[in-house]
Protein backbone atom coordinates (compact mmCIF):
# COMPACT_ATOMS: atom_id res chain seq x y z
CA UNK A 1 0.00 0.00 0.00
CA UNK A 2 1.50 3.54 -0.97
CA UNK A 3 -0.66 5.78 0.60
CA UNK A 4 0.74 9.70 2.40
CA UNK A 5 -1.78 11.79 4.43
CA UNK A 6 0.24 15.33 5.47
CA UNK A 7 -0.88 18.71 7.09
CA UNK A 8 1.60 21.49 6.62
CA UNK A 9 1.99 24.60 4.87
CA UNK A 10 3.03 26.01 1.62
CA UNK A 11 6.54 27.51 2.17
CA UNK A 12 5.76 29.84 -1.53
CA UNK A 13 2.65 29.85 -4.29
CA UNK A 14 2.88 26.88 -6.12
CA UNK A 15 4.06 26.64 -9.53
CA UNK A 16 0.96 26.18 -12.02
CA UNK A 17 2.37 25.07 -16.02
CA UNK A 18 0.29 23.07 -18.66
CA UNK A 19 1.80 19.98 -20.77
CA UNK A 20 1.87 19.49 -23.85
CA UNK A 21 -1.20 17.66 -23.66
CA UNK A 22 -3.31 20.53 -22.27
CA UNK A 23 -2.99 19.06 -18.39
CA UNK A 24 -2.82 21.24 -15.94
CA UNK A 25 0.28 20.45 -13.33
CA UNK A 26 1.01 22.23 -9.85
CA UNK A 27 4.24 21.95 -7.75
CA UNK A 28 5.07 23.53 -4.45
CA UNK A 29 6.27 22.67 -1.47
CA UNK A 30 4.52 21.58 2.27
CA UNK A 31 6.35 22.28 5.54
CA UNK A 32 5.45 19.55 7.77
CA UNK A 33 5.63 19.41 11.44
CA UNK A 34 8.00 15.96 12.46
CA UNK A 35 8.24 15.94 15.70
CA UNK A 36 9.43 19.50 16.68
CA UNK A 37 11.42 19.16 13.54
CA UNK A 38 9.87 20.44 10.15
CA UNK A 39 10.18 18.27 6.81
CA UNK A 40 10.12 19.70 3.75
CA UNK A 41 8.16 17.82 1.07
CA UNK A 42 7.89 18.09 -2.77
CA UNK A 43 3.79 17.72 -3.86
CA UNK A 44 2.61 17.42 -7.44
CA UNK A 45 -0.68 17.68 -8.10
CA UNK A 46 -2.48 17.11 -11.13
CA UNK A 47 -5.93 18.48 -13.36
CA UNK A 48 -8.41 19.38 -11.20
CA UNK A 49 -6.11 19.55 -7.91
CA UNK A 50 -3.84 21.59 -9.77
CA UNK A 51 -6.51 23.84 -10.77
CA UNK A 52 -7.93 24.21 -7.10
CA UNK A 53 -4.37 24.85 -6.08
CA UNK A 54 -3.81 27.74 -8.55
CA UNK A 55 -7.45 29.08 -7.48
CA UNK A 56 -7.41 28.98 -3.68
CA UNK A 57 -4.19 27.84 -2.25
CA UNK A 58 -1.28 30.78 -1.53
CA UNK A 59 2.30 30.68 0.53
CA UNK A 60 1.65 29.76 3.96
CA UNK A 61 -1.67 28.60 3.75
CA UNK A 62 -2.72 25.63 5.50
CA UNK A 63 -3.57 22.56 3.75
CA UNK A 64 -4.17 18.28 3.72
CA UNK A 65 -3.04 16.54 1.06
CA UNK A 66 -3.97 13.29 0.43
CA UNK A 67 -1.62 11.17 -2.40
CA UNK A 68 1.16 8.51 -2.60
CA UNK A 69 5.04 8.49 -2.57
CA UNK A 70 6.69 8.41 -6.46
CA UNK A 71 10.39 8.15 -6.56
CA UNK A 72 12.01 9.29 -10.00
CA UNK A 73 15.54 9.06 -10.94
CA UNK A 74 17.62 10.87 -14.11
CA UNK A 75 21.19 11.58 -14.35
CA UNK A 76 22.57 15.19 -14.77
CA UNK A 77 24.95 16.68 -16.94
CA UNK A 78 28.30 15.25 -14.57
CA UNK A 79 26.83 11.87 -14.94
CA UNK A 80 25.86 11.72 -11.32
CA UNK A 81 22.46 9.92 -10.48
CA UNK A 82 19.73 12.01 -9.33
CA UNK A 83 17.14 10.35 -7.39
CA UNK A 84 13.89 12.49 -6.54
CA UNK A 85 11.14 11.70 -4.21
CA UNK A 86 8.23 13.65 -4.20
CA UNK A 87 4.37 13.03 -2.94
CA UNK A 88 1.29 12.90 -6.39
CA UNK A 89 -1.38 14.54 -5.04
CA UNK A 90 -4.53 12.68 -5.40
CA UNK A 91 -6.56 15.46 -3.73
CA UNK A 92 -5.94 18.60 -1.72
CA UNK A 93 -7.83 20.38 0.79
CA UNK A 94 -7.90 23.56 2.07
CA UNK A 95 -7.73 24.76 5.97
CA UNK A 96 -8.02 28.23 5.71
CA UNK A 97 -10.80 30.58 6.90
CA UNK A 98 -13.01 31.54 3.95
CA UNK A 99 -12.19 35.50 4.24
CA UNK A 100 -15.24 37.26 5.91
CA UNK A 101 -16.31 39.25 2.90
CA UNK A 102 -16.40 35.83 1.04
CA UNK A 103 -18.88 34.71 3.55
CA UNK A 104 -21.08 37.72 4.42
CA UNK A 105 -23.79 38.07 1.94
CA UNK A 106 -24.27 40.94 0.13
CA UNK A 107 -25.98 43.67 2.15
CA UNK A 108 -28.23 45.55 0.10
CA UNK A 109 -27.98 49.40 0.43
CA UNK A 110 -30.53 51.51 1.81
CA UNK A 111 -31.44 55.30 2.63
CA UNK A 112 -30.52 56.06 5.75
CA UNK A 113 -33.33 56.72 8.31
CA UNK A 114 -33.11 60.05 10.46
CA UNK A 115 -33.74 58.79 13.93
CA UNK A 116 -33.19 61.13 17.10
CA UNK A 117 -32.20 59.84 20.46
CA UNK A 118 -35.51 60.67 22.32
CA UNK A 119 -37.11 57.99 19.58
CA UNK A 120 -35.27 54.80 20.55
CA UNK A 121 -36.46 52.56 23.60
CA UNK A 122 -33.58 52.36 26.00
Amino acid sequence: MNRVALTGRLTKDPEIRKTTNGNTVANFTLAVDNRGETSFLNIVAWNASAEFTQKYIKKGHLIGVDGRLSQRSYENNEGKKIVIIEIIADNVESFEKKEKAEEAPAIPQSHPIDVEDEDLPF
